[in-house]
């Protein structure tokens, strides 16, 4: 197709204006990472001001929705990344898609393989449609601080306030629980390398699928993603937030994002299939029990959702975290158990 064509249909977007995919993307903000990006290039307040032992912080430039030229030339340069599998069953099939959450932002442009999976796909699931105003109200709510908030130990405050400053948010974070402050802050950490959430695989599908004017549905709601991650009890969230800081200041959490995203690139299954023996995340026995649970016991549900929409005759293009691919208990074991007939897309 010449690229003298309009933007919609280099995409093949049937219709959908270029002007409406960038209002698309620019709705990524309703994420988590939006929280952060208002506040990523300005100067830190005074009250969270460095302490002498403190490292000099280096603020990321806030990230920049692209413009139609730069769309499409990602979509033409767009190679196939991550991991694809084809399911097959009563004649039918379906697809599942291993993305990555925070991601560089050539890497959100899907491939050949991926483009063609979408195409050919009925309906697309994600973990949850950031694009659903409803699903981002809901969202919204969950993720803010309580009315009544218990108050952090003054340590550990301080030390989630530093954690902030070196981050370049300083405050933007304050209206969250302090469990997703630490979340949030985890998976900032490679903004540097260009790895930012707001680059995340699944935000850039859910705009793509409304551009191939395909249904969009959510696999899972965010009460049940918050229950996992939030506590009303105080020393759980201590606890929660304690764990998640020390990995940050240890310089473990970028390490591991770094390798994670550097394997999620190159589509080294290998790699994400040792995850567990290499991110030094599931030592103890507390660790593990919440390693199973934010993983295998999601993958049963979200199974279940594929399998009953790909059973009333949809095609399924379900894209979730490539972590949900992996081991016994992953979506691929789980629907080929079902009966599926199950074959990894290279």
């Amino acid at each position: 197709m010449s690229i003298h064509t309009s933007f919609a249909a280099l995409l093949g977007l049937r219709g959908l204006r270029a002007s409406r995919l960038l209002a698309i993307w620019s709705l990524l903000s309703l994420s988590l990472a939006g929280h952060t990006a208002q506040a990523a290039d300005q100067p830190a307040a005074a009250a969270s001001a460095p302490a002498a032992s403190e490292p000099a912080r280096v603020c990321p430039p806030a990230p920049v929705p692209p413009d139609v030229a730069q769309m499409q030339q990602g979509m033409r340069d767009a190679v196939d990344r991550g991991f694809l599998w084809k399911v097959s069953r009563n004649g039918r099939s379906s697809w599942l898609y291993g993305t990555l959450h925070a991601a560089k932002i050539d890497w959100v442009y899907p491939g050949p393989a991926v483009q063609q999976a979408l195409r050919d796909s009925d309906v697309v699931a994600l973990e949850i449609d950031m694009l659903d105003p409803g699903v981002a109200k809901r969202l919204e709510t969950a993720v803010k601080m309580p009315a009544k908030p218990a108050a952090l130990p003054p340590e550990l405050a301080a030390r989630l306030a530093t954690q902030a400053r070196l981050a370049c948010v300083d405050d933007a974070l304050a209206g969250l629980r302090p469990e997703m402050q630490a979340v949030t802050l985890s998976v900032l950490v490679a903004r540097d390398e260009g790895i930012d959430p707001s680059w995340g695989v699944d935000g850039f599908l859910a705009g793509y699928a409304r551009g191939l004017q395909k249904p969009v549905i959510s696999l899972e709601t965010p009460e049940l993603q918050m229950a996992l991650l939030v506590s009303n009890k105080p020393a759980d969230t201590a606890r929660s937030v304690s764990e998640v800081l020390t990995e940050l200041e240890s310089g473990e959490t970028r390490r591991t994002l770094l390798r994670l995203a550097r394997a999620w690139a190159a589509s080294e299954f290998s790699e994400l299939e040792t995850y567990a023996q290499w991110c030094n995340c599931v030592k103890t026995a507390e660790q593990k029990r919440f390693y199973a649970q934010l993983l295998d016991g999601r993958n049963g549900p979200m199974a279940r959702r594929i399998a009953d929409a790909h059973q009333r005759g949809q095609r399924v293009f379900a894209a979730v975290g490539a972590l949900h691919m992996v081991g016994p208990k992953s979506l691929p074991a789980l629907l080929a158990a079902q009966g599926f007939q199950v074959e990894r897309v290279r």
